[in-house]
């Protein structure tokens, strides 16, 4: 549970300072609010040719501890991960807009607080829970970039909600039982899913894809095939083992794939990839790979078990450190590294159970000593990695302890392609070019 102060909305209120420059922010429902410098016109990058296409890489319940770029006490290694931070920019002050999953969601898709959104704090889904948080004329992440002619395409976890009908075209609210009451011909094309939401392409899961159902797979806002059985924990290798928990036993899909889920959303990114290339080189394309790791329950896919030394969580951070790594491959064996910007950011801190058992299990930290996990306000509930990697344009091997929001993408974005935001779009969002390309510290 959130704590009180958190329910309450009361947001602790915290002081930074940096190479003489004071910044106040403050919680806003435990998520810390971004300040930077708002660069002016002339401070902003811009590109007379090709925009770059664009890969946003987000991790799940990962705190800042978890990766051996930042944690040198890790007790396993990222290799993957830290030479992308040595080819381009690792941000030691990011933090993620929430501590859990749906209100973050939000924040990258939206550039804004969830407050926006709700006008108080929000929760993560469950069953078929919505509708979306990105309401009906929101600019979103995915609809400014094809505004200025990308190809948009998420792959992976969605969680920012969806609505659901049931025979009688009523909305169904979130609960396990309700998944038994969907109408999917009433409800697909889903009315606020990632294809009414700015993206072209999408192959997603409602909720966390182990842990929340409903388990079922959306595809450009269809389902291929409903829910219509009971998912029992038993099915999973060591079911009663204490990484198996928090998956919930709830209605799934036929042939839904618990164990190879962040490999399937890496195949369908790649998938993505190839076909834009091949069919509409024109053009850019931005894409995001939302990955489950390392959200409980703790599940890497088979060819991973045993390959970290730290046990089935290890295993897991070295499956996500391995597709970051299969990425950067892929967009070098394409011929369009140069033109590629990629990014890699995650949700929110370590989980509460995580970061006690890997501390005990294996001398390892998630939180790096800070004090504090997923649903803290305290730091080590919201402080996360942030890499940038864009050969040519960001230099390689910076160090930033500039202060940063996983909202900030957005306006980010928005410089690199030279679009300017609507007063009332991505509010809570600041340009952090100037930093990347190391024109501001």
């Amino acid at each position: 549970m959130v704590n009180a102060a958190i329910n309450q909305g009361i947001p602790p209120v915290v002081e930074h300072s940096s190479k003489n420059k004071l910044v106040c922010f403050s919680f806003v429902l435990c998520f810390l609010a971004t300040v930077s410098m708002n660069a002016t016109g002339s401070q902003q990058e811009r590109y007379e040719a090709k925009f770059p296409n664009i890969i946003i890489i987000y991790a799940d319940d990962l705190g800042i501890g978890d990766l051996s770029c930042y944690n040198p006490n890790a007790s396993y290694n990222t290799p993957r991960l830290d030479h992308m931070a040595a080819e381009g920019i690792r941000f030691l002050d990011a933090h993620s807009p929430s501590t859990i999953c749906s209100p973050s969601r939000y924040g990258l898709y939206s550039g804004q607080q969830i407050y926006r959104s709700t006008g108080r704090g929000g929760g993560a889904f469950e069953g078929p829970g919505g509708p979306s948080y990105l309401k009906p004329g929101t600019l979103t992440l995915g609809g400014m970039l094809k505004q200025k002619g990308y190809h948009t395409g998420v792959f992976g976890k969605w969680h920012v909600g969806l609505t659901w009908f049931d025979n009688k075209g009523k909305r169904l609210g979130g609960g396990f039982d309700n998944s038994l009451l969907i109408d999917y011909d009433r409800s697909t094309p889903l009315i606020d899913g990632p294809n009414a939401r700015g993206f072209d392409a999408s192959f997603v899961t409602p909720n966390c894809p182990t842990t929340d159902p409903l388990y079922i797979y959306i595809e450009n806002g269809m389902v291929p095939i409903p829910a219509d059985r009971r998912h029992l924990r038993s099915t999973l290798p060591n079911p009663a083992g204490k990484w198996r928990w928090d998956n919930d036993e709830g209605w799934m899909a036929p042939g839904y794939d618990f164990l190879g889920a962040d490999l399937m959303f890496y195949e369908k990114t790649e998938e993505f990839i190839v076909d834009h290339l091949k069919n509409s080189p024109e053009k850019p394309f931005f894409t995001v790979f939302s990955t489950q790791i390392a959200h409980a329950p703790v599940l890497p896919a088979r060819e991973f078990v045993g390959t970290s030394g730290a046990g089935p969580r290890g295993d897991f951070v070295v499956e996500l450190d391995t597709l970051v790594g299969r990425v950067i491959d892929l967009v070098k064996e394409l011929g369009i590294d140069g033109e590629t910007l990629i990014l890699f950011n995650a949700d929110n801190g370590a989980e509460t159970m995580h970061v006690d058992w890997m501390r005990e299990d294996h001398d390892h930290d998630p939180s790096a000593g800070l004090r504090g996990m997923k649903r803290d306000a305290w730091e080590g509930g919201h402080r996360v990695p942030f890499i940038a990697r864009w050969p040519g344009r960001i230099p390689q091997g910076q160090v930033s302890d500039q202060i940063t929001n996983t909202t900030d993408i957005f306006a980010t974005l928005a410089s690199i392609v030279d679009f300017t935001l609507p007063d009332d779009a991505a509010v809570d969002s600041f340009d952090m070019l100037p930093v990347m390309t190391g024109k501001q510290d």
